[in-house]
């Protein structure tokens, strides 16, 4: 760029473009590019004799100090300008506001956040925080707002202080006042009931909350006085306000105790994050004001509030960073009832095969009352509600006779893997997971084999009775043909196989939330407790009944939800001509099963029936592998994990592949007892 040109990014027409009479806006938008204007690739007589380490804005300034150094006249203007633009603004807003919700609550925030992307701002206003994001808008200011050195800020200030009176007549004032207002919203964040009640009663003895708005008051008066006496006073407030802000804050961590024994809720963590975040403003604020030279304290608190601005513009980081608390709790409960489903024993092992075969039983029914509901010809909507209690009652049937349901486990058991992950620092705690890992692998193919070896036999024997009985199988011929037809792997049987995996991950997630709801609004004690259930139910019964629902809620919200999901998810895509559908292993089994039955024995020596046997071990293996991955995800996100040695697990997997491949499919033995003789 030419340094003659009448570009709005020229220095020298930037500069003849100040004018302290001009209007609000006109001011306003001079000093958001003069900040634009550091930004821009310097020229080469600016940066010739610069480290190529710096900043390009931190070159730019040492520039603009150096015009402004050996121009009066544009140095003069620049502070004018600048100090006009300070004392019209109401910098307590950017000091005490921003960077906060206007109403606590996460949707109020995630509303607040969208609006911010969604509509422009304009310079034609005196709220500084508003200003701050036009002046600020991108996540690199940080870096090179923290890169300025201390000789570039002296030179700052000196430049600054040009003309009548400088800058710095009275620039703690607002600080005081932004002091003030934080101090007030920890207070009253820490009376609100939703955290009063659940911090520690122990930290509340000396009540932290009740004296910090008469502290900040108090600091206010001491700091702003010039009686030598009250410097001492004011010292000691700053002091005192710390400690309260320290207690404050650890009050606040400890709702999160409370959270991980009762359950959580995304509202009151992101109160408690709000209320430390407030803490720790003030404590930025003190230092500044505290500070004899206060440039390198003032050039922190704006880089601080340039991050927050940018965190602050991400929807994604909001809903990541609050839920991943719940995130953790879902996955935890998950990993609570995941062990159950992992097998170590042959006696494990064949407890699983018994457990799974029950569960085949119940859904060979659930396979010929599909084929009877689809008979009837109800309405899409209708049809599928009627699927979906079907596969719902028949899941919770399996539930209550303690059977299993093969692919509801990788979703319970990713958690109680992950969980594993925590530490694998050594070879042993590597050999350990996969040891686990063959365990897992085991029992799934344990609930594979049980599920179908049962579900199988039974539809075929149904429809050879129904054919003796009455001349006719339960599931005709025409059901039959469309059988082979849908479930072979020549199909989409890949794409809705996969899925479904996602909807039985869905599931345990709803399971997960529901159960923290369940615990959140105490409902256990409610239903022991409350004057109308146990006139009701009775004392003794209605403990009975809150003990077993505090236990079975979980699955009885995952069963559900799972069943009217599989039954009502495909009528409501394909409103929006969406032509999925879903596969689940054990139900495609029992299909095929019936339609072999129908059709005759002879169909197992065609090729359609055998592309449909893939299609089946293909649904098998997806639905296993997506949910398990989908929850795996979750489960090492929220706790923080990072799988560090990656290629160290892949070789022990390897290696125990190749030496006991037979390990990930069949049970160890059992160990002999050995007894020793008695003395």
């Amino acid at each position: 760029m030419a340094k003659g040109g009448t570009s709005p990014w020229d220095l020298t027409a930037l500069f003849n473009a100040a004018d302290p009479k001009a209007g609000l806006a006109e001011r306003h938008l001079w000093v958001i590019r003069l900040v634009e204007w550091l930004r821009h690739a310097p020229l080469e007589s600016e940066a010739k004799t610069e480290a190529r380490s710096t900043p390009t804005p931190v070159l730019r300034l040492r520039f603009l100090l150096g015009v402004l150094e050996r121009n009066a006249e544009h140095r003069l203007r620049a502070a004018e300008m600048l100090r006009l633009f300070l004392r019209e603004v109401d910098s307590a807003a950017l000091l005490a506001d921003f960077g906060f919700a206007p109403r606590t609550g996460l949707w109020a925030e995630f509303g607040q956040r969208l609006r911010a992307r969604v509509l422009p701002l304009t310079p034609a206003t005196t709220d500084l925080g508003e200003l701050f994001a036009l002046l600020f808008p991108r996540g690199e200011d940080v870096a090179w707002l923290n890169a300025i050195d201390d000789e570039t800020l002296a030179r700052l200030a000196g430049v600054l202080e040009a003309g009548d009176g400088g800058l710095a007549h009275d620039w703690r004032g607002p600080f005081f006042e932004a002091i003030d207002f934080l101090a007030s919203a920890v207070r009253a964040a820490g009376f609100a009931a939703q955290l009063r009640q659940r911090m520690s009663p122990e930290l509340l003895a000396d009540a932290p909350f009740h004296q910090l708005a008469r502290v900040a008051e108090r600091l206010r008066e001491h700091g702003q006085s010039t009686l030598p006496d009250d410097r001492a006073l004011f010292l000691q407030d700053a002091q005192y306000l710390r400690a309260l802000l320290d207690t404050c804050r650890r009050c606040a961590a400890s709702v999160h105790e409370h959270l991980e024994t009762h359950g959580v809720s995304v509202d009151v963590v992101f109160e408690v994050d709000q209320l430390r975040e407030r803490a720790h403003r003030i404590d930025l604020l003190l230092g500044c004001v505290l500070a004899p030279d206060a440039s390198r304290e003032l050039v922190g608190l704006v880089a601080e509030l340039a991050a927050m601005a940018e965190e602050r513009r991400s929807i994604r980081g909001l809903f990541s960073r609050h839920y991943s608390m719940l995130a953790r709790k879902v996955a935890e409960r998950s990993a609570a009832s995941g062990e159950h489903y992992i097998t170590r024993s042959r006696a494990e092992y064949g407890e699983m095969l018994r457990a799974a075969a029950g569960g085949g039983a119940v859904l060979a029914l659930t396979t010929l009352l599909k084929f009877a509901i689809a008979a009837v010809a109800l309405g899409a909507f209708w049809g599928g509600l009627a699927a979906g209690l079907n596969y719902a009652a028949s899941f919770v049937l399996i539930q209550i006779l303690h059977f299993t349901v093969a692919t509801k486990q990788p979703a319970m058991t990713a958690p109680a893997m992950a969980e594993k992950l925590a530490d694998v620092s050594s070879d042993a705690a590597v050999e350990s997971f996969v040891d686990e890992t063959a365990h897992l692998i085991r029992s799934q193919a344990a609930g594979i084999f049980g599920n179908v070896l049962a579900v199988i036999p039974l539809v075929l024997a149904a429809q050879w009775i129904a054919r003796a009985v009455s001349g006719a199988p339960l599931v005709g011929v025409r059901d039959a043909a469309y059988v082979l037809d849908s479930l072979t792997l020549l199909g989409p049987t890949a794409l809705f196989a996969a899925f479904t995996g996602v909807l039985l991950f869905a599931s345990s997630l709803i399971a997960g939330w529901f159960e923290n709801w369940f615990v959140w609004h105490r409902l256990d004690s409610a239903i022991a407790w409350n004057p109308k259930i146990v006139a009701r139910l009775g004392a003794a019964r209605a403990r009975r009944w809150s003990s077993y629902l505090r236990s079975h809620i979980s699955g009885f919200a995952s069963n559900i939800s799972l069943g009217l999901m599989l039954g009502l998810v495909p009528p409501i895509v394909a409103f929006f001509a969406l032509p999925l559908d879903v596969r689940h292993v054990t139900l495609a089994s029992g299909q095929l099963a019936a339609a072999i039955g129908a059709l005759g024995l002879g169909t197992v020596l065609t090729a359609p029936f055998w592309w449909c046997v893939a299609g089946i071990a293909a649904t098998g293996a997806l639905n296993l592998a997506v949910s398990f991955f989908l929850a795996f995800r979750v489960a090492l996100r929220s706790r923080g994990i990072r799988l560090a040695d990656e290629t160290r697990i892949g070789s022990a997997f390897r290696r125990r592949l190749w030496r006991q491949p037979l390990s990930f499919l069949l049970p160890p033995r059992d160990p002999v007892a050995t007894s020793t003789p008695s003395p």
